[in-house]
């Protein structure tokens, strides 16, 4: 049996699996709730006053609130004493009226809040997280997302030490009060669920922008960051305006409320939270300047402060019926998100960079989850702990599905299906079966709706399907038919799959290089736009022929990626040259690239019978290292695009395409193909470099981030090359670009040239940037994770991370420290962490357990890096399972992390 924590928050007992299909509504709906907050870090007072009524569709019940690690004081129904008991954390209330006012008095320690799920405190400040389940931290609440209650929240505050009090909605009150405290008072005029609440107090400033809306009315925004980052808040409220304008075009979704804000803190589990009109964000998504962040950072950025405002109205306005729906606004957001971003980018090259990164994610994550002990459907069936299904299956797959709606329907049909979606749903909690008829029923006639219970497979079924292609050129006939297959292997508690509905964006290239018209068999007239048309495989197996081809074609399939699948067609070198060469479609171009590089790494990996000593220093041959070459010289292609192209795929990634794994030498061949490219291309990178180091005034647009991102990849290949020769001219050249430097992201590409080559002028490098952003810890942050990253050179990497572990700035306590030192070493560091002595599992183990006494969600996480152990050669098999076995003994682990380990082990 499973442990489960009891109401103390200690102890043990079976724990209790959540199941879909045991879905009931509430017993009770919750109309208003006003609370009255008196802050103090030691002894939160909390008075919640609710308007109560019984659900009427339902047997008479008693009422049962949530709490967790709450001294409850009082209980009042309609202002009198009543009866209650406690079962486990649940407050249970009998013989109640039909309606009523209930008052719970509680009180809290935020100080000693460590999980930072609830109210808790963060540099002297308050701050609250509540999804999913935190809102019990700080009163008992029915706490789920289908109960939704308008809020009124007062709260009460020393006005030295939190001169600034903010909670969600309006501010309709403030002032003075007794003894140098003061009181705000905010009305949300929107009803929404427990999980959206909000309040943050403390000493913060803040950056204000009124702006006017397509409509005419006036919003203020804010960001509130800590006195001393207010020059690193530009970015994040420019994003915001753009994010504001961007919802009203293309959506029609204006903002709802007076006031938009922002607040910033260094201790948050997550990446941001979308509470209503009170987003709350790690720091790492709002401070940026040029000084301090890369362009990476200032992306990110964009892309976070977007999604979180795009949940005001997917999943604020419609949230989610329960957590199993999750994916209705997690999906829908990301792909929100996304499409925001490549808008913004504008032109078509940066467009196809942004869907190609957002690609890579989901292959080297969301694949392997896929095939992994904690593969689940978009929409799942059960869970132990919540908090671990916040994954990017939910997320970036889900995305994907959202994405295929659109493909199906198109971009305008789409945008029909949002507004038919809102006019049915707006402040409701629904399923992901609402959202995808809407969809459907907005767009009668399409493929979408035709197929609707088919395509809604991808909520239920688990796995990534496979599809196969195989074509056949008939010269007499002049046709080439293309057979697509797909087959979905069983899953962590899925066997059999059902086909899918998967649409294949399809090309077919002559050997000029040029689209050929596509007319099927049939067809009185080729259809396509721009050479690629969509086709739809909904069977097992279907044939598709394409009728006046007079040569044979090299096929482009899954175009722009159409759907989140293994494409599986056997391309020869030379069709895949072709491609990387012609291809109009700049993700298969992408991807020619990347299979020739795959294709040559494992052949590679295979190869190596003996140590991994034995590196397969000749893993790319003349050919490859040409069409590399050839990349670097396109006149026509953008720099971003070359970065991509030229960036093998990563150790995760190929270890994904092996059935036996054996990190060391997967590192090996990697490293050794890094190094072919080094020195065979060495002319060829300092033309690069060359053209691309200078790129003027900074700014963070696609165009000259593309440039930097080439200068820097140029760099890191001119040092490893220096240091195979011992040539000393292009390390120097590299520290003194580090030192002259004008913005983070060419001072952090030199930094990072130098380590990542062994280069022994990185250790002054490293010295010299501790001294100048020793005050920045965004940017320490980055200085940690930079050394736990760098290839394993003789097992340094361990010695390295315990030093670090040691160093005055790193705190186990805050969760952006913890993760650059930690997750970077165990998840972002195959070889340094997959060690033949198991230290790397032992390391990990221990750091999980230490983890959970402290803040259960990031030791969750962290217990998921030896996910595919099953998968690993020996003796790293037996060993990463005997880790894992220790983690699962432990006496009082969380649920959240014990669920982890536990399906680890079963899997």
């Amino acid at each position: 049996m499973l442990q489960k924590l009891d109401a103390s928050g200690t102890g043990q007992g079976p724990a209790v699996t959540i199941n879909r299909a045991d879905y009931t509504a509430p017993a009770y709906w919750i109309d208003t709730v006003d609370l009255c907050f008196d802050l103090d870090p030691a002894k939160t007072r909390v008075l919640n006053k609710m308007k109560l009524r019984r659900n009427t569709d339902l047997p008479v019940q008693a009422l049962k609130l949530d709490g967790e690690e709450l001294n409850l004081a009082r209980v009042l129904v309609n202002g009198q004493g009543t009866s209650f008991k406690m079962e486990g954390k649940q407050l249970v209330l009998d013989n109640l009226p039909d309606e009523f006012e209930l008052e719970i008095f509680t009180t809290t320690c935020p100080a000693k809040n460590t999980k930072l799920m609830g109210l808790y405190v963060s540099n002297d400040s308050f701050f609250t997280q509540c999804e999913a389940e935190g809102f019990r931290r700080i009163t008992y609440f029915l706490d789920r997302p289908d109960v939704m209650a308008m809020y009124t929240v007062t709260l009460r505050a020393d006005s030295t030490k939190y001169p600034v009090l903010l909670s969600n909605g309006n501010l309709v009150d403030s002032g003075k009060l007794e003894d140098g405290r003061h009181f705000a008072k905010w009305v949300d005029p929107h009803k929404k669920p427990s999980y959206l609440f909000a309040l943050v107090a403390g000493q913060l400033v803040s950056r204000e922008q009124r702006i006017t809306s397509r409509a005419g009315k006036e919003h203020t925004l804010q960001v509130y960051v800590r006195p001393g980052d207010l020059d690193k808040t530009e970015h994040a409220m420019t994003s915001l305006m753009h994010s504001v304008a961007w919802d009203e075009a293309r959506f029609g979704l204006p903002l709802d409320l007076e006031r938009f804000m922002i607040v910033a803190t260094s201790d948050f589990n997550m990446g941001a939270m979308e509470n209503k009109g009170l987003n709350i964000f790690n720091t790492k998504y709002v401070l940026a300047n040029q000084a301090t962040a890369t362009d990476v950072d200032f992306s990110n950025i964009e892309s976070v402060v977007g999604h979180e405002y795009f949940h005001n109205w997917t999943g604020n306005r419609v949230t989610c019926r329960d957590w199993f729906q999750l994916s209705l606004k997690e999906g829908l957001t990301v792909f929100r998100d996304q499409e925001f971003s490549q808008d913004l980018c504008g032109e078509a090259s940066a467009r196809a960079v942004k869907r190609i990164e957002d690609v890579r994610v989901l292959r080297t994550a969301q694949f392997p989850e896929d095939a992994g002990p904690m593969s689940h459907p978009v929409r799942p069936d059960s869970y132990v702990e919540i908090s671990n299904f916040y994954t990017v299956t939910i997320y970036e797959k889900g995305a994907e599905v959202v994405r295929m709606m659109q493909t199906l329907v198109g971009r305008d049909g789409f945008a029909k299906g949002m507004t038919l979606y809102f006019e049915r749903h707006d402040g409701h909690a629904v399923t992901c079966d609402d959202f995808a008829q809407a969809i459907a029923d907005a767009n009668p006639q399409s493929e979408l709706a035709r197929l609707l219970p088919q395509f809604k497979r991808w909520y239920s079924q688990a796995g990534t399907p496979r599809v196969s292609a195989q074509g056949v050129y008939d010269a007499a006939a002049g046709t080439y038919t293309l057979t697509l297959g797909q087959n979905c292997a069983p899953t962590t508690g899925q066997g059999v799959k059902e086909p899918f509905v998967i649409p294949v964006g399809l090309g077919l290239l002559g050997a000029d290089g040029k689209d050929l018209p596509l007319q099927l068999s049939g067809e009185p007239e080729a259809r396509s736009t721009n050479g690629t048309r969509t086709v739809v495989l909904t069977q097992a197996s279907e044939t598709f022929t394409f009728t006046g081809i007079v040569a044979e074609p090299v096929p482009s399939i899954l175009r722009g990626f159409t759907a989140p699948v293994v494409l599986e067609f056997d391309y020869t070198d030379a069709q895949l040259l072709h491609l990387l060469a012609h291809d109009s479609d700049p993700f298969n171009r992408w991807e020619a690239g990347q299979r020739l590089a795959v294709n040559r790494a494992l052949s590679a990996i295979k190869s190596i019978a003996g140590s991994a000593s034995d590196t397969g220093a000749a893993a790319l041959d003349d050919a490859y290292i040409e069409a590399m070459r050839q990349v670097l010289r396109h006149p026509a292609l953008d720099a971003a695009f070359k970065e991509l192209v030229l960036t093998l795929p990563s150790e995760t990634y190929l270890a994904e395409q092996l059935d036996t794994v054996d990190p060391q030498r997967i590192h090996a061949v990697r490293e050794a193909m890094r190094q072919q490219l080094a020195t065979r291309l060495h002319a060829d990178w300092e033309t690069v470099y060359a053209a691309n180091h200078d790129t003027g005034a900074y700014t963070p647009d696609a165009v000259s981030s593309g440039r930097r991102a080439l200068a820097g990849m140029a760099l890191t290949h001119l040092c490893l090359a220096a240091v195979a020769s011992g040539d000393p001219v292009w390390p120097g050249k590299t520290l003194q670009r580090f030192k002259d430097a004008g913005n983070m992201t060419d001072r952090f590409n030199a930094l990072a040239a130098l380590v990542s080559s062994g280069h022994s002028l990185a250790a002054q490098a490293l010295q010299s940037f501790h001294a100048m952003f020793k005050d920045e810890a965004l940017v320490i942050d980055k200085w940690f994770s930079l050394q736990v990253s760098a290839p394993d050179r003789g097992g340094n990497i361990l010695p390295a991370v315990k030093q670090l572990m040691k160093h005055s700035d790193f705190s186990l306590r805050n969760p952006n420290r913890a993760r650059s030192v930690i997750s970077t070493y165990c998840q972002g560091n195959p070889a340094g962490f997959h060690r033949a002595d198991a230290a790397g599992y032992v390391f990990w183990s221990e750091r999980v357990i230490e983890l959970d006494a402290i803040n259960p969600q990031v030791a969750a996480r962290l217990a998921r890096a030896l996910d595919r152990w099953s998968k690993l050669a020996e003796p790293y098999r037996s060993a990463a399972r005997e880790a894992i076995s220790r983690v699962a003994a432990k006496a009082d682990l969380s649920k959240d992390t014990l669920e982890v380990v536990t399906r680890a082990l079963a899997g």
